[in-house]
């Protein structure tokens, strides 16, 4: 995402996170998991680099897997409400969305958002603000999930990460045996280009 479009969707969309001001760092970020497919490669993987991230995790699979979802937090992460299900919130009514939200909140704690698909119309989004949320998007796209997705394809998305980014990858069952991949590539070329990553910047 250019910063053109980065400073049209925070003008929408002002109280939104989109990306790490004043930043020469970028900050790592997972939806959808945990699976065991998924996620402890990519935890791995933040271990090795010595990387925090954010998981933005799904209710639903913290009940499932809680053993993953401890071992996220206890390696140093921070982690993110993601709804209960999973919910679109343009194809989703307020009420049972909200609902999907708190029900999150009753697995676990958190006072940052991210909605499934980055969609959520303005009165949700609201009453998420209200909740004491921060709402995080992102500047970078992975597309780590997309069946045409390849090593040599995501090395061209890589070339346009630049400080300040925040990035978005997923640990969930479509990235399952190549997201291991596809991080290890991003995560090396931050290296040699020399840009740094950094913890979410809230403030």
């Amino acid at each position: 995402m250019n910063r053109v479009t980065i400073r049209i969707l925070r003008s929408l969309f002002p109280k939104w996170i989109w990306f790490n001001d004043h930043s020469e760092g970028v900050t790592v970020t997972f939806d959808d998991g945990p699976h065991p497919d998924a996620t402890p490669i990519v935890l791995e993987i933040l271990k090795k680099h010595q990387v925090q991230a954010v998981f933005f995790c799904v209710g639903k699979s913290v009940e499932k897997y809680p053993a993953l979802f401890q071992q996220i937090v206890r390696e140093g992460h921070l982690v993110g409400n993601h709804t209960y299900h999973h919910e679109n919130g343009w194809l989703t009514d307020a009420q049972t969305y909200l609902a999907s939200v708190d029900r999150c909140a009753s697995v676990f704690e958190s006072r940052l958002f991210r909605p499934p698909y980055g969609k959520l119309p303005g009165f949700t989004t609201q009453k998420i603000l209200s909740r004491g949320y921060k709402i995080v998007l992102w500047s970078w796209f992975s597309y780590d999930f997309h069946p045409k997705m390849t090593l040599k394809k995501l090395n061209k998305r890589i070339q346009n990460i630049s400080g300040g980014d925040i990035l978005v990858f997923h640990d969930n069952a479509k990235t399952a045996g190549k997201i291991g991949d596809y991080l290890e590539l991003t995560l090396s070329n931050l290296v040699l280009r020399k840009i740094p990553t950094q913890p979410l910047n809230t403030t």
